[in-house]
């Protein structure tokens, strides 16, 4: 089995809240990712696709295929954006680092083609990232 990786960038704002807390829970938990007014990161994502070499045309997948397809279905949909505000998956699901990449995941895989494994890692700063396989 052979890995390709992709790597892209994007920008965004969002707040960690849960409206089932009050407000000092919420600060208490979430610390300044908290904030009413939300706050933004320079998020980094690697997608990592892997699978078997077509002997036809030498690729696991064409890189460029793949580049398209993240940049439709992911950094399109997300860049600049507010992601509790402007991205459909996000009204009822908090969009911690962790729930951000399982989206994400789940919108790749849907458009790949289902021999090839997938696995996301999205850095939230460069020393926090998580990293999610469909596992």
């Amino acid at each position: 089995m052979i890995y390709i990786k992709r790597k892209e960038h994007f920008c965004a704002a969002h707040k960690l809240w849960n409206d089932k807390w009050d407000a000092a829970t919420n600060k208490r938990i979430f610390g300044k990712c908290s904030n009413e007014n939300y706050h933004g990161h320079n998020f980094e994502l690697e997608v990592t696709v892997r699978g078997e070499i077509n002997p036809d045309t030498g690729f696991v997948m064409n890189l460029f295929d793949l580049k398209q397809i993240v940049r439709e279905h992911v950094i399109d949909v997300v860049d600049h954006k507010n992601l509790n505000l402007d991205v459909p998956e996000f009204k009822d699901l908090n969009p911690t680092a962790e729930n951000i990449v399982v989206v994400i995941y789940d919108k790749l895989k849907k458009v790949l083609d289902s021999n090839l494994d997938l696995e996301v890692t999205l850095y939230e700063t460069v020393r926090n990232f998580v990293t999610y396989s469909g596992n």
